[in-house]
């Protein structure tokens, strides 16, 4: 089959797109024909390598995955061919004490579909099929996928980790990328007032039509100032800052205090420097997230189905143009998710 892959760390001239070795469904497993693959910028992450991460090469990455059931594996019950599925990208390999108290992704044992695993990048791909949910007849698949990944998180960020509550403030630092647009929606449909940080006109525009109560274009306004303005210097109830190194101060700065900073991401880089004394002297919680459980992913996709949330698209492009498409989320030329097609 055909895959978008690399056989070596490094930068986007290690990607290629060429053949690599069929996959096959093991016991309790589903061969899925890919009809749509969103990218996430923990693609890129994976492709360039950190100390500890030992894949199996070649690999190629993909956690979001919409297509149909090309066959079965032994002990498949419940599904047919032929079934247009997503797949939820958590992969737990074993029950532990985190996966007994619904806390699936805090388990040591819990995978990223694309991670530390092979993912969707591809013509095919072997999964669990208790990974499987259906895909509804007035979805199609390149909707289907692109929200999975981004939503799950924000679905956990938001409302399991930051405890976000009616009537609360949320300020998002950034517009344009995946997580951040769904986290918008999650917010407004929360009942919370929703600032956001975008980093032009055009991306402020956007995040003001997915619901944003004020958007604060950075290219012109200093936002830490803004926010203190807009909220008579109290600061916002809860910050979504996935940008890391060049954001955490002003996120600090911006937060009330009492107030909660969540985080999912470091897409300026992983080490920042923290002036300690905005933590305990505004009494600031830092909370870390990463995905969510198999039941976060289906009261999410409930939410997808009935369209309270709408996935955002930057557009669609073939498999075959996935070096194009990731030079497009790295250079930051996107709003909301670039979806592959095999």
């Amino acid at each position: 089959m055909k895959a978008l892959y690399f056989d070596k760390h490094g930068q986007l001239d290690v990607v290629k797109y060429g053949d690599v070795p069929d996959p096959e469904p093991g016991p309790g497993e589903v061969l899925i024909r890919v009809h749509a693959c969103a990218l996430n910028f923990l693609d890129i992450w994976v492709r360039r390598g950190w100390p500890g991460l030992n894949l199996e090469m070649p690999h190629w990455c993909g956690a979001d995955v919409a297509g149909e059931i090309a066959a079965l594996g032994e002990n498949v019950s419940g599904w047919q061919v032929g079934q247009r599925v997503v797949v939820d990208p958590g992969v737990n390999l074993v029950e532990d004490e985190f996966t007994r108290n619904g806390e699936d992704s805090v388990s040591p044992d819990y995978h990223i579909l694309g991670e530390h695993r092979r993912g969707g990048a591809a013509e095919y791909l072997a999964i669990s099929a208790g990974n499987l949910a259906a895909i509804p007849d007035h979805i199609d698949y390149p909707e289907a996928a692109a929200p999975l990944l981004v939503g799950l998180t924000a679905w956990r960020m938001l409302l399991r980790r930051a405890g976000l509550r009616a009537g609360e403030s949320v300020l998002v630092v950034g517009a344009g990328g995946g997580v951040n647009s769904i986290a918008i929606q999650i917010a407004r449909l929360a009942g919370a007032t929703v600032y956001v940080v975008a980093s032009n006109a055009e991306k402020a525009e956007r995040a003001r039509q997915l619901g944003a109560d004020v958007v604060l274009d950075r290219s012109r306004v200093d936002w830490t100032k803004e926010i203190f303005k807009l909220t008579a210097r109290r600061g916002v109830d809860v910050v979504v800052d996935n940008v890391g190194k060049a954001t955490i101060t002003k996120s600090m700065q911006a937060v009330a205090r009492g107030g909660r900073i969540v985080i999912v991401g470091n897409t300026s880089g992983p080490q920042a420097e923290i002036d300690i004394r905005y933590i305990f002297g505004k009494q600031i919680s830092i909370i870390g997230s990463t995905m969510g459980s198999h039941q976060d992913f289906h009261d999410l996709l409930d939410l997808l189905w009935s369209g309270k949330i709408m996935p955002v698209l930057h557009g669609i492009m073939p498999l075959r143009e996935g070096v194009d498409a990731y030079r497009l989320m790295e250079e930051g030329k996107h709003f909301g998710k670039i979806v592959l097609a095999p």
